[in-house]
């Protein structure tokens, strides 16, 4: 089997290694920009598909189909990002008799528009939030936002994903302003600028439950993952299983994600995302229709790999695993490592890799496209690796975490390898009580403090090295007159 990866990067580098494994031929596909990327190297066959841009390349229908019948590829495998929420683009692929390593159009379609996932979900008995959508032609706030549902509110885009078209709104002037920002940015992203307002939860965690179904009616469920710990509606480190989950909650979120899968036929592999309050009541929010950024730490406490399980599911139609075949144990955490400066706002950041150390050993992985003299640059999304560790429990994982991280060096280019470090190291962290909105009041080590503490480290390291020098002559010193005083003696004996 041939399969195209529509994608770049360290996904589409993870999913040729899959290929490789299930002795499959990868088939890449490359931009001006990715002339030189590792994915471009790394696979066995490559198709340049149009300039820099992605919407030149990569979001190319077009480009990418016509790589895929240049090659005679058999499958398409999307990633995540780019295409791979596209129902058109799925369509398409299936159309030309191509196999697309994802879930159906239609299922794909009714994800993508969160409102109607929502309606999807009440109907399977989900619990749900009290929502209420928004037009800008409407110009004034509806009445049920104070009446209903009560500040403070979300505002988020009907369509797209990623924390992009959300914004945090306290009252109703707050609300008609993000309702505009998010609208434009939801617009810019995703080319829908409808968005909907929904009831904010605080405190909340955010829980997500991976499943793989196989479109005949048959879901399974792969464990669930912790996302609480989040910039800006992103994702930063992820853990497997939830910490502190009450095992009675973590049954029923399974089987809420098992129906909202069977309410969809579902296809494929794909995540019910929920958001958890402090007294464990949890409400759906929305279902991605793709592999997620995170499933390697399912992949780590699971001992299934996803990205095989998936594109052998795509080849055969039959899923290979039973529900009782899945076990979680241990502790997994992932960690995002990204080109962007947390001192500058965190924009992105750019740079030739001069030097580059990745981290190793038991329970350790790295998922990566990097390579010592390769070139970052702000053309595409800044996640450049992802850090994950296992550990017997979760203690050992987090030990391994911050070890891993301590070891990790990426120099050429500023990242948020330090900024990872302090989360880890904080007691929210270590303790497993954060919540979504955690890293909005998180302070790192006070760059004046920093200072001081570099300071403070190389005097002593400093003053050690003097010490160690300063007994080290002693030393050679004594040593010397030793030699000196012994020889004198030999002489003067053999001259009498």
């Amino acid at each position: 089997m041939k399969i195209l990866i529509a994608n770049r990067g360290e996904i589409a580098v993870r999913i040729m290694r899959a290929c490789r494994d299930l002795g499959y031929t990868s088939v890449a596909v490359y931009s001006d920009r990715d002339r030189e990327a590792l994915h471009t190297r790394y696979a066995d066959e490559a198709v340049y598909i149009g300039p820099t841009p992605a919407s030149q390349s990569y979001l190319n229908i077009d480009a990418v189909l016509a790589a895929a019948r240049k090659t005679k590829a058999d499958a398409i495998h999307p990633g995540y990002g780019f295409l791979s929420e596209n129902p058109l683009f799925a369509q398409k692929v299936e159309k030309a008799g191509i196999i697309f390593i994802g879930p159906s159009p239609e299922a794909i379609a009714l994800t993508g528009d969160k409102l109607e996932a929502r309606k999807i979900a009440a109907q399977a008995g989900v619990p749900v939030l009290p929502v209420s959508e928004f037009s800008l032609s409407q110009g004034s706030v509806p009445k049920e936002i104070g009446a209903d549902i009560g500040y403070p509110v979300l505002v988020k885009a009907v369509s797209g994903g990623g924390g992009r078209g959300i914004r945090l709104a306290g009252s109703d002037q707050e609300l008609l302003q993000m309702v505009g920002s998010a609208s434009q940015e939801a617009k810019l992203a995703f080319g829908d600028d409808k968005v909907y307002i929904e009831k904010f939860v605080r405190p909340a965690r955010h829980i997500e439950v991976q499943i793989l179904g196989d479109g005949n009616g048959n879901i399974l469920v792969i464990g669930e993952r912790e996302c609480s710990i989040q910039r800006r509606h992103q994702k930063l480190i992820e853990e497997s299983p939830a910490p502190g989950l009450d095992k009675e909650v973590r049954a029923r979120l399974y089987e809420a994600a098992r129906q909202v899968g069977l309410a969809l036929n579902y296809r494929s592999l794909g995540t019910v995302e929920f958001l958890l309050d402090e007294n464990q009541n949890f409400y759906f929010i929305e279902v991605n229709p793709r592999i997620q950024v995170e499933h390697p730490i399912t992949e780590l406490v699971t001992g299934i790999d996803l990205v095989n399980t998936q594109i052998l599911l795509a080849a055969s139609g039959c899923l290979t695993l039973q529900q009782d075949q899945i076990h979680m144990r241990g502790t997994a955490i992932e960690a995002r490592v990204i080109a962007e400066d947390p001192e500058q706002s965190f924009m992105p950041t750019s740079g030739q890799v001069s030097y580059l150390k990745i981290p190793s050993g038991s329970g350790i992985r790295v998922d990566s496209a990097l390579y010592q003299g390769m070139y970052i640059s702000t053309d595409y999304d800044s996640l450049i690796a992802k850090l994950i560790v296992w550990g017997e429990d979760r203690a050992t994982a987090i030990r391994r975490m911050l070890g891993a991280l301590e070891e990790f060096n990426i120099a050429g280019l500023t990242t948020d390898l330090g900024y990872l470090r302090d989360i880890v190291r904080s007691e929210a962290f270590l303790s497993g009580q954060v919540d979504t909105m955690y890293l909005e009041s998180f302070q790192t080590i006070d760059s004046e403090d920093e200072e001081i503490l570099i300071k403070e480290t190389a005097l002593a390291a400093a003053l050690f090295i003097h010490n160690k020098l300063k007994q080290t002559a002693a030393k050679v010193n004594r040593e010397a007159n030793q030699w000196r005083t012994a020889a004198w003696r030999e002489q003067m004996v053999g001259f009498y």
